[in-house]
């Protein structure tokens, strides 16, 4: 949170404008409806915990804020699509959790978001993700068949895989205000990794 506010108190300092990344960990996961900026917050690790102390530092401390919830996030470097192909090196058949279910996210697709909301001058809370939802499972046999690889993929349940930080179950984000202040709409989550693995080729 320290890191957050320097560069907020900076930013502020010389009349720039922050961007500030955050994440669906804010919320507890036990909607039943995608949630949008204003919903209330609730989370449930000490990661959530300390990104909407960030979130509320960066508010706090410059007025030309864009605060952008993201998810799922996959890129360069380690995430869960390059983790699903290297174990489908190495494996004939995966356990993957069924009842968490979020947006899978490129990285590109929010690179391309974040330059739309700085040529605005439209400050504030936005959450930024792929259009859909699905689940890891679901995501892991959509990796598996863009890539033409032949693996079993079998459902499991989150209590199986049981991890240091509580992971919230049903996390997808609303991208309304990007809809409704800026008239954009992120791609769906299908075409967004197709594209990711055309542009790996």
């Amino acid at each position: 949170m320290k890191g957050a506010e320097n560069l907020a108190v900076v930013s502020n300092e010389i009349d720039a404008v922050i961007v500030h990344i955050s994440t669906d960990y804010v919320f507890d996961g036990e909607g039943d409806r995608p949630y949008v900026e204003e919903d209330n917050t609730n989370p449930q690790s000490v990661y959530g915990k300390t990104k909407l102390d960030s979130e509320r530092v960066v508010i706090q401390k410059n007025p030309k804020h864009f605060i952008l919830r993201t998810a799922w996030l996959y890129g360069d470097g380690r995430n869960f699509v390059g983790t699903m192909l290297e174990l489908a090196k190495r494996m004939d058949s995966l356990k993957v959790v069924d009842d968490q279910i979020g947006n899978p996210t490129s990285a590109k697709q929010v690179a391309i978001a974040i330059i739309k909301l700085i040529e605005t001058d439209e400050y504030g809370l936005y959450h930024g993700t792929c259009d859909g939802e699905c689940s890891w499972y679901d995501f892991a046999k959509r990796i598996f068949e863009i890539n033409n690889i032949d693996i079993e993929v079998e459902p499991c349940t989150t209590d199986e895989f049981p991890l240091r930080a509580k992971r919230p179950k049903y996390s997808v984000l609303d991208n309304k205000n990007f809809r409704e202040r800026l008239g954009y709409k992120f791609a769906k989550w299908q075409d967004a990794i197709e594209e990711y693995f055309q542009e790996r080729k």
